[in-house]
């Protein structure tokens, strides 16, 4: 059992990449679906597919050219126990804009670069570059 799924969700993606998988299933949750959607949005995988009966979700991972893969960091910022909030101004900024901070907001899971755009700030739940 394991006390934090945004963490293994980003374990898996990682374990999966250093293993060259092409895809990478992960217990269902609308949290993780929704982080999964800002991945795809945001072009660090190719989709992602529910399947509701196993309570599965599978993520299609994307690779270059040369066959690395795209996301070359996945970092867990908030944890269970130690919370990470950002107000509205103080948004991370990651890479200068190359890379995104996924914040839980009152507006629902945005990118650093949304919720800049709607004024909100929450809690930083991960950086993907």
């Amino acid at each position: 059992m394991y006390t934090d799924p945004i963490s293994d969700m980003l374990t898996r993606i990682r374990n999966a990449q250093a293993a060259g998988h092409n895809e990478v299933a992960i217990p269902h949750s609308k949290l993780k679906v929704q982080i999964a959607k800002i991945l795809v949005r945001q072009g660090f995988v190719k989709d992602f597919n529910v399947n509701s009966e196993a309570r599965l979700f599978t993520v299609v991972l994307k690779y270059d050219r040369r066959g690395l893969p795209v996301i070359k960091c996945l970092k867990k910022v908030s944890k269970p126990g130690l919370r990470v909030y950002s107000k509205r101004d103080r948004l991370p900024r990651i890479l200068g804009g190359a890379g995104v901070a996924v914040i839980s907001t009152s507006q629902g899971i945005l990118t650093d670069h949304e919720a800049r755009k709607e004024g909100v700030g929450g809690e930083v739940l991960c950086y993907v570059y």
